[in-house]
């Protein structure tokens, strides 16, 4: 199947051939001629594989046709980040249209926000908290609006946004499309679908449940607390990481961990919950125009961002949970390309790896780095626990404290 097959106007045509773009993602083949017919839509894939694409064509050709001049069209985003995303790539694909669309979130200029709705913007993609406070205010009304997108929708009940999803969902009118997009169809993504849409076609691809995209080399290495920093940075020193993603735990181990790349002479940004949205910015577009060849983030930057050509996502420290591995490592291997993912485990961090491992249902591959020591992480075993009035462990009191732990 190629893109020409699907029945959009010559402009999105156009906007698609100027980006090079030939043929669909599998997400975007299954969901984009649903969308097109006015179904509504629950979707349901892997990262990195097309979903924005998939509900902005159909949702743009729509409004082009029709020569829509009022807010028509709502994109709801877990955060800013994706947001910004979704608006870049609204801009390609209504290139040689006149369809606008202006974002609405927090933690940017207001002023700008505004005069980009007062222009004219048929298209708004949003974060719940701004768009419920335009709406308070007066700045925003949903009342014309034709087509409900509900993006990252597991993320956006992580983050605790359903009651204000369901306050923006009856804003809108009952007679309209909604199209629900998601990594994992658990409990949470299916109670929306069952609450704000209408007999839905399902598109699924790769299975309900989140899983790496097949195309990632994921290996780890086995490490000292103390030699966590010196080991990352041979990784790096490897001609094949041409640029990287390196995941902390904290924000203050991001700054830590950024600041010794740079003494390394490494062109590294870090980019957390604690630098300001315009240092954030920043960071990405220097990322992405490759002024910087790594990016030291949080989990901030692990859901969602569409950053091309990551060649390898580093796992400083692992993540508690599997789906936060899945999602860290899903910023590599974009739209079908190859990369690689590589976690730096400690033996105080045998208990993830081995949660890890049997969620993904295989042991990880054990990698070397010459030089160091050779550590095996061996499985946790059960350990029986005795409960005393007030005792310390004695064992840990005095333990000496490394500067990443």
């Amino acid at each position: 199947m190629s893109f020409s097959e699907f029945p959009v106007s010559p402009e999105i045509h156009r906007s698609i051939k100027d980006r090079g773009h030939h043929t669909p993602t599998p997400v975007q083949a299954g969901a984009i001629p649903v969308a097109l017919s006015g179904r509504d839509v629950v979707a349901t894939a892997e990262t990195g594989s097309g979903k924005t694409a998939a509900f902005l064509i159909p949702t743009i050709d729509r409004l082009h046709r029709k020569n829509t001049r009022h807010v028509a069209a709502l994109v709801i985003m877990p955060t800013r980040e994706l947001a910004a995303q979704a608006a870049r790539e609204f801009n390609l694909i209504a290139r040689h249209t006149h369809i606008r669309c202006a974002t609405v979130v927090g933690g940017e200029s207001e002023r700008h926000q505004i005069d980009a709705i007062r222009k004219g913007a048929q298209v708004l993609v949003a974060c719940p908290g701004r768009l419920i406070d335009f709406i308070e205010r007066g700045i925003v009304k949903l009342d014309k609006v034709e087509v409900v997108i509900i993006d990252e929708a597991d993320r956006l009940l992580d983050m605790g946004f359903l009651p204000q999803l369901r306050r923006i969902m009856r804003m809108v009118p009952k007679q309209r499309q909604t199209m629900m997009f998601s990594a994992t169809m658990a409990s949470g993504p299916e109670m929306i679908a069952r609450e704000f849409l209408t007999t839905p076609e399902r598109v699924t691809v790769g299975g309900t449940k989140a899983a790496p995209p097949s195309q990632i080399r994921q290996s780890i290495y086995p490490v000292t607390l103390e030699n966590k920093g010196p080991v990352l940075l041979e990784i790096l020193k490897r001609p094949e990481v041409e640029s990287a993603i390196v995941f902390t735990r904290t924000k203050s181990r991001a700054d830590r961990v950024a600041k010794l790349l740079i003494r390394a002479n490494i062109k590294a940004v870090q980019i957390h919950g604690d630098r300001s949205q315009s240092q954030r910015n920043a960071a990405l577009a220097g990322f992405r125009a490759k002024k910087y060849r790594v990016m030291v983030a949080t989990d901030v930057a692990s859901r969602g961002l569409d950053i091309p050509d990551v060649s390898h996502v580093i796992n400083f420290d692992l993540p508690d949970e599997t789906e936060g591995y899945i999602h860290r490592i899903g910023r590599t291997a974009r739209m079908g390309k190859a990369g690689e993912a590589i976690s730096l485990v400690t033996q105080e961090e045998r208990v993830n790896l081995a949660r890890l491992e049997r969620t993904l249902g295989n042991s990880l591959d054990r990698e070397h780095v010459e030089g160091f020591e050779k550590i095996e992480i061996h499985a946790p075993k059960p350990v029986t626990v005795f409960r005393s009035s007030g005792a310390r462990n004695r064992s840990t009191r005095n333990r000496p404290r490394s500067r990443w732990a």
